[in-house]
This record gives structure tokens, sequence and C-alpha cells, in this order.
């Protein structure tokens, strides 16, 4: 039995010989005789190892294409999802035209904090993460993209470093339960870094209760902070909000009409 189905080996094998070995798509379908150096082939016999271990590809590029622009990836960081992506979108539909000041927390990549600078007009965007490692991505990743972010290493559960207030926060903080490990694929499991992906059975919305701390003490009146979330506690999470003192709370499904964000009004 093949390691990758057949559709998605062929995706592969056309990202390897494009971004590892300079032969674009044009070329790969229309010029049968392609002959690469011996620099060119070992490169992509490293890769093809790497894939054969199940790294992700994204990991193996060292990209991954996210809302319109290539993001910088590496082990340190998880890897862009197409629901962030989502998440993204329906913050940039309803703010794109606003002057809006922005903090992003847990940043990793930067792919929220710089996408929602390049497509928000007068955004003036703020981003924190714990990891030095993650911060050194997402601030290549701004200047890859040609946003001014300001980044900050930060432990959220501690005494925010910023003064002023927010118009919008977001975040999309570490959500998967340790019970759901074993419905997860080895090459998350593997690579991603665990600190980013997951949190105890028995204290699942810890993120979202300090988020929702901050998001009062830093919001403007009629500020909204929006999460991604676990699925499976939707209800939980935006009881959460609720309780909290948020106004309008409202979950919001994704593409497969599962329960993926949480828009909430301070």
């Amino acid at each position: 039995m093949s390691l990758y189905p057949k559709g998605e080996a062929r995706v592969f094998t056309r990202l390897l010989l494009d971004k590892v070995c300079g032969v674009p798509p044009h070329r790969q379908l229309y010029d049968k005789d392609i002959k690469l150096s011996d620099a060119q082939a070992v490169r992509l016999d490293n890769c093809i190892a790497r894939l054969l271990n199940q790294e992700p590809v994204q990991y193996v590029l060292g990209e991954a294409e996210f809302f319109g622009s290539v993001f910088e990836v590496a082990p340190g960081v998880l890897i862009p999802r197409p629901e962030t992506e989502e998440l993204v979108a329906h913050i940039v539909a309803k703010h794109k035209n606003e002057t809006a000041k922005i903090l992003d927390i847990g940043t990793g990549s930067g792919c929220i904090a710089v996408s929602l600078a390049k497509h928000i007009t007068n955004a003036e965007v703020y981003a924190i993460d714990i990891s030095e490692e993650a911060l050194l991505i997402a601030r290549a990743n701004a200047a890859r993209v040609g946003v001014d972010v300001t980044f900050l290493q930060h432990d959220v559960f501690e005494e925010l470093p910023l003064a002023g207030q927010f118009d919008i926060i977001v975040s999309n903080p570490p959500y998967v339960m340790d019970c759901e490990r074993d419905t997860m694929s080895r090459n998350v499991l593997d690579y991603e870094p665990p600190g980013a992906l997951f949190v105890p059975n028995n204290d699942a919305l810890l993120f979202y209760r300090r988020i929702a701390e901050v998001a009062l003490n830093q919001l403007t009146p009629r500020g909204v902070v929006y999460v991604e979330i676990n699925a499976l506690l939707g209800r939980e999470t935006a009881a959460l909000f609720t309780e909290a003192g948020f106004t309008e709370v409202k979950i919001i499904r994704d593409i497969s009409q599962k329960e993926r964000f949480i828009e909430a009004l301070r």
C-alpha cells in the first residue's frame, strides 16, 4: 500500500520539481526530457526521504501558502490551516476599510497578523508569542510580505506589556485535547510543536479564559474578539465568553459546517 494517494503524490512531485529543482509546472507538462543536475538530484532525494518519513510537505519545502501570500514555516511553528484562512477572511470582510488597532495572541508563523496587516486599511497590528523561534519566523514573514507588524515575546498568562486599547483581538490558541491525540496523523504528532496544539483534558478552555480576561481589559468599547475553537467545544467556549461579560457572542461555522470560530463583542 502506498504511503500517499496517487493524486497527493503527483502534487508533491510537481511541488518538489518546482520549488526544489527549479523546474516550473509548464516545463514539467511539456518538456519530457528534463534532466536534473547532480545537486538537484541530491536535493530531491533528500526531500523524498523526508516525505517518506511522513514529514509534512510544508516543512520539507520550508513554506506554505496562506490567504494569498507565501509564508515561511518550520517545525517551530504550526502549519497554517485552511480553517484559519476562513477566520482571517471573516475579519477582513468585516473590517477591511477601517482604521483598526489589532492584537494577535499566539501568533506562531505570523500568518494571521501579517494577513490582517496586508488586507485591512490602516491596520496597526501587534502580535505576541511565547516562542522566540516562532517570532523569528513571524518577523521574516512580515518582511517577506512587506507589512509592518510589531512582534513581542510574551507569555499571555502574564501581564500584557502593551499600553493602550485594541479594536480587535484575535487568536488561534492551543485547543486540541490530549484525548484527541489518537485521532491525529503521525505527520502532525511527530513534527508540529505540541505546545501550540494541545491542552489538558481537564482544562481544555484555559487559553480562552485568559484571552477573555485580556480582551475585557484591552478592547475598546464595542471592540471585538475573534478566536478559532475546538469544534467539539463550541457551546462551552461561547458560554465562557458570555459569562465573562461579552455581548453578541456568535458561533461561526467553517466551510465543513463545524463550529470553528467565536466572535464576541465587548
